[in-house]
């Protein structure tokens, strides 16, 4: 079976696809390879390298890197940290797709990021992260959480529900109850927390000056029935 962090990942993230037509734009514009930072199982990755494009992908966990060399074997995968990653090779594109930018660290892992980022850009590359306002998922719209994100795997049901996003300290914390039933009716449980760390478009790009790339477009990603929307920062070397 795959790796229960694998199985979790796909659970919770490979179903989105709101951001996939940006990400394809974006590639075309490059005409040339892709870095994507925190590939995971390949949601973005697989899907750029089955349209032609060469793409690396970054992650650093190898169980979740495992499952996208199977799904996408034209793909490099490199298991390394975006904060300090070294591939001695240049690109005319980087994506950072999700909310990597946010998961990474505060200030200074981001502004680490944008600097080995910087270092891997060939002259006029572009770098564009997928930013989210974190300060709107505290906004009560009246609705409930999304039901439960479902997956069949060997037998085994798998179900990952949020069950609450509080502010601590300015950081979002997401909470998410993970439920994995056996073939045989055996249930395992556990809680499973993320946090985002919380900044506006301007506080980024203001970084993204500071490691020497210009903003210089923003594209939206639309709000989905499970997902807020996001601001996809293009910043140029």
């Amino acid at each position: 079976m795959t790796s229960r962090s694998a199985l979790w990942h796909d659970l919770e993230h490979g179903s989105y696809e709101a951001d996939l037509p940006v990400w394809r734009e974006l590639a075309v514009r490059a005409n040339g390879a892709v870095v994507d930072l925190g590939a995971g199982t390949g949601r973005v990755a697989a899907d750029l390298a089955a349209r032609g494009h060469d793409v690396v992908a970054l992650d650093t966990n190898p169980d979740l890197l495992a499952v996208l060399a199977q799904r996408a074997p034209s793909v490099l995968t490199v298991c390394a940290d975006a904060r300090s990653f070294s591939l001695e090779r240049s690109f005319p594109l980087v994506i950072a797709p999700m909310q990597l930018a946010h998961i990474v660290g505060g200030h200074d892992s981001r502004v680490a990021m944008l600097q080995r980022v910087h270092a891997h850009l060939v002259a006029g590359g572009k770098f564009a992260a997928a930013l989210t306002d974190t300060r709107e998922a505290f906004v009560d719209r009246g609705d409930p959480f999304p039901l439960p994100d479902m997956l069949e795997r060997d037998g085994w049901m798998f179900s990952s529900q949020p069950i609450s996003l509080r502010d601590e300290n300015g950081t979002a914390v997401l909470e998410r109850h993970r439920q994995a039933v056996s073939p045989t009716g055996e249930i395992e449980e556990e809680m499973a927390q993320v946090a985002l760390d919380v900044f506006s478009t301007e506080q980024f790009e203001a970084e993204a000056r500071s490691a020497g790339l210009e903003p210089v477009e923003r594209l939206e990603i639309p709000e989905t029935s499970d997902h807020i929307g996001s601001t996809v920062v293009i910043c140029q070397r």
